[in-house]
């Protein structure tokens, strides 16, 4: 099974330290800045074999896959001194949270950066607080400032739509959409913007100004994880932090999984990594009534560690 996508606050990620060169949180500032050397540079090859790994995606994992290949051969056609076709790089994420959209979001830029499409290939994560003032005049510079820290890399807005509010005529939120349209056009080159949140709020983001239509041409849908998904996950967690599920915890987590009612509620990888924190949580109370518990023992999650009830 692959391993877990990361993500935000509300997604699950690969525990600290696990991830590979270039995949930690983003530095805004540079590297040489801090006399940090530059991380080795990663192929197009190594990076679409990590997003393969990723547990489920097989839609996001496909269309992130075709659109490397036809943005290696633009690069191609630029060096042979060939115009390029048309191509937007800017991308819409709708799916629900914890289901991987800001791990897709890094490795995008990373493979951007492979390409040589983008100088750094870093994310720098915003939300509408980052983006819109409490008063007037304030919006702009907070909009082009968040813009600036994403230059060589990737911009990604989560829960664009709160830019948007439905129902509101007037808002700042309208001031830092049209500020970002203007510095995609202006920066076309030097960074990639994307936009991510609920599938049923995406689509009213991008109506809501002819800019962002006509740059926002593709949207991936990242689907909520399966049952055994879930438990995929829950184990790559239980595997980097050496514990192993007996088959009576796997049976068990498997009938947990199923009677989690998918509302909205349900986060996804948030909530693979809040199983997997419940059961060790579980099981240190049972271990702790025992005098001198065995290795194997401390490694064990069983049947009894997994949670009761939805």
């Amino acid at each position: 099974s692959g391993r877990p996508p990361g993500g935000g606050p509300s997604d699950t990620r690969r525990p600290a330290g696990t991830g590979r060169p270039g995949g930690s949180a983003p530095d805004v500032e540079d590297p040489a800045d801090a006399g940090q050397s530059e991380p080795p540079a990663e192929t197009l090859a190594d990076l679409l074999a990590e997003l393969d790994e990723l547990v489920g995606l097989e839609g996001v994992k496909r269309d992130v896959g075709g659109m490397a290949k036809l943005m290696q051969t633009v690069r191609m056609r630029q060096d042979a001194g060939l115009p390029a076709p048309p191509l937007s790089r800017h991308l819409v994420f709708a799916g629900n949270p914890g289901t991987g959209k800001t791990t897709v979001a890094r490795l995008y830029g990373r493979l951007l950066k492979a390409l040589g499409l983008l100088e750094r290939g870093h994310l720098v994560e915003v939300d509408r607080s980052a983006l819109v003032g409490e008063y007037v005049g304030h919006t702009g510079p907070k909009t082009t400032e968040a813009f600036r820290k994403a230059h060589g890399g990737v911009l990604f807005i989560d829960e664009a739509y709160a830019l948007v509010p439905s129902g509101v005529s007037s808002d700042f939120g309208q001031e830092a959409v049209a500020t970002l349209v203007k510095l995609m056009e202006d920066h076309r080159d030097e960074v990639v913007v994307i936009a991510a949140g609920y599938p049923d709020d995406m689509g009213r983001f991008v109506a809501s100004n002819p800019g962002l239509s006509s740059r926002f041409t593709r949207t991936l849908h990242f689907a909520d994880y399966s049952t055994p998904e879930v438990v995929s996950i829950v184990e790559h967690h239980a595997q980097q932090h050496q514990y192993e599920l007996s088959d009576a915890a796997r049976q068990a987590l498997v009938a947990h999984v199923a009677s989690i009612p998918r509302d909205a509620a349900f986060g996804n990888g948030r909530t693979a990594r809040q199983i997997f924190q419940a059961m060790t949580e579980r099981q240190a109370v049972r271990m702790s009534e025992l005098t001198t518990p065995q290795a194997d023992q401390l490694k064990t999650l069983d049947a009894q560690d997994v949670p009761v009830g939805p």
